[in-house]
């Protein structure tokens, strides 16, 4: 089954990579910098990343840390934590990696010649959102109207808060776009077929939404995301003598000592509320893209 993963998965994310060619997506200047202690005393801006949904990824390139959304994807976030737990990622290789695309991991068959004894996934490409439990803390365009926003720090895409009246369940369909920095789950042709590889978006690649479960995101390591080895072209990204995830941990399971500590700017508080005005005044657009706000400064220990 894996050997077929490493293959058609990568036929099928490769379906659409001529969609990959389109406008750049507007970008904002960086956020300045904020030391630990300034996040500590800035509750308001910053928030503590929970360190039961904060991935640790030891690469040869460096350390990622990505921050998980369990209410988006709860099968796969269930999965992934285990198979961070479990050890079977450590020495797998980013076997697929195409520049201006994503790295693609976790292939677990091609190292242990096993499957990872786990079921493979129903897709989750996208969830039900209550509104009035998770609300939108910043909306692209009218409140009632975008479809468009961020949740705790997470690009969002959605359908409008109007239509939550005319669902029966009050409900409103909504998912992560695959942003630079967001986490993704690679499978088969089959839909429900995710198991255990995954990949890092490297750029925006809107084809992909709803096609694939985006699952975390990046909030330590972007640079390192970036710095993978890629692949041949020729070979549709498939990477000779590739970069290795040495080791892999939930925060929470760490010894204090050696828990890495996360913090990321809140998008519902002020700072952020004037970085998306800011960006909306110099957009070309009139409105900034969903991708240029979703790689928020972060700072960690």
């Amino acid at each position: 089954m894996t050997l077929k993963v490493f293959g058609v998965a990568a036929l099928a994310l490769a379906v659409s990579l001529g969609a990959m060619a389109e406008t750049p997506v507007e970008t904002t200047p960086e956020v300045a910098p904020v030391t630990v202690a300034e996040a500590k005393a800035d509750p308001a801006n910053w928030r503590k990343v929970d360190p039961a949904n904060l991935f640790v990824f030891e690469t040869t390139k460096g350390r990622i840390l990505i921050e998980a959304f369990p209410e988006v994807a709860p099968k796969h976030y269930e999965q992934f934590s285990a198979l961070v737990r479990s050890g079977d990622y450590a020495g797998t290789s980013f076997h697929r990696v195409i520049n201006g695309f994503m790295a693609q991991g976790g292939d677990i068959f091609e190292l242990h010649k096993r499957e990872s004894g786990l079921p493979d996934i129903p897709g989750e490409f996208t969830f039900k959102r209550d509104p009035k439990a998770m609300k939108m803390d910043a909306m692209i365009g009218p409140e009632d109207s975008a479809s468009h926003g961020y949740v705790n720090g997470f690009p969002m895409t959605t359908q409008p808060l109007f239509l939550s009246e005319m669902n029966t369940d009050g409900m409103l369909e909504s998912y992560i776009p695959h942003c630079r920095g967001v986490v993704s789950t690679a499978r088969t042709s089959d839909p429900n077929s995710a198991n255990s590889q995954f990949f890092l978006m490297r750029d925006h690649s809107p084809h992909l939404d709803r096609q694939y479960t985006a699952w975390g995101r990046v909030v330590e390591g972007e640079s390192v995301v970036l710095a993978i080895k890629a692949g041949s072209e020729r070979m549709n990204g498939s990477v000779r003598d590739p970069d290795i995830l040495k080791s892999t941990a939930v925060a929470a399971d760490l010894p204090d000592g050696e828990r890495p500590q996360a913090w990321s700017m809140r998008t519902d508080g002020p700072k952020f509320a004037a970085q998306l005005a800011d960006a909306i005044v110099t957009s070309n657009s009139g409105e900034p893209h969903i991708c240029s706000l979703s790689s928020v400064a972060t700072v960690s220990k």
